[in-house]
């Protein structure tokens, strides 16, 4: 069992199908024994997860920053909720509890997350899964970025497989179940100045 932390939209805004794939990964979730972190809100993508995930059997953690609970609606039924002071609390937490991460389409809250797990990975800082459910090509063109950057020399090689891009929630518990298995990843650790260098 491990837990899971899932970013994902906060939108009322999207279609019916992404609310439904947000239910299809809390269900696998559960269905696999796992528990969530969500960023504690009980709209869009991450209410959806989260009362899947619990009505499959579940434990899940809400992190909100108390700025956003007017606006993201916290999800009272979490089994714990962390109300937080900031987003970089929020993120640093939901960071700690987990041992992996799956990104679901979402907007540029999400592509935040996503990104600094992603850079996290890449320069070593932390070896745990990093997946992307991509059912419809939404993050097409972040991936069409990061093969340019990888063409014109400003991203490495190994930051490209730092990401697992899948289009299910079955194919992501896969893929999660395997990095498991073949135990932290082999890449080599960054130089200092490729660490300076990719400092805001």
């Amino acid at each position: 069992m491990a837990t899971v932390c899932v970013f994902c939209a906060a939108s009322d805004d999207i279609a019916q199908h992404y609310l439904d794939a947000a239910a299809e990964v809390g269900s696998e979730l559960a269905r696999r024994g796992h528990d969530l972190v969500t960023g504690g809100g009980s709209v869009s993508s991450m209410g959806a997860v989260a009362r899947a995930a619990r009505s499959a059997g579940a434990r899940t953690v809400g992190v909100i920053p108390e700025a956003l609970l007017q606006y993201e609606v916290a999800d009272t039924g979490a089994d714990e909720m962390v109300v937080t002071t900031d987003m970089r609390v929020r993120k640093a937490i939901m960071d700690e509890r987990s041992e992996a991460f799956v990104a679901l389409p979402g907007g540029i809250g999400t592509l935040e997350e996503l990104l600094e797990v992603w850079v996290a990975r890449t320069l070593g800082l932390h070896d745990k899964p990093v997946v992307v459910i991509d059912p419809d090509g939404v993050f097409a063109p972040l991936r069409a970025q990061a093969d340019l950057l990888l063409e014109r020399g400003f991203m490495r090689a190994d930051a490209m497989t730092a990401v697992t891009w899948v289009d299910t929630a079955v194919e992501a518990f896969d893929a999660l179940d395997a990095q498991w298995a073949a135990g932290p990843p082999t890449t080599r650790r960054p130089t200092t100045a490729e660490v300076l260098e990719s400092e805001p």
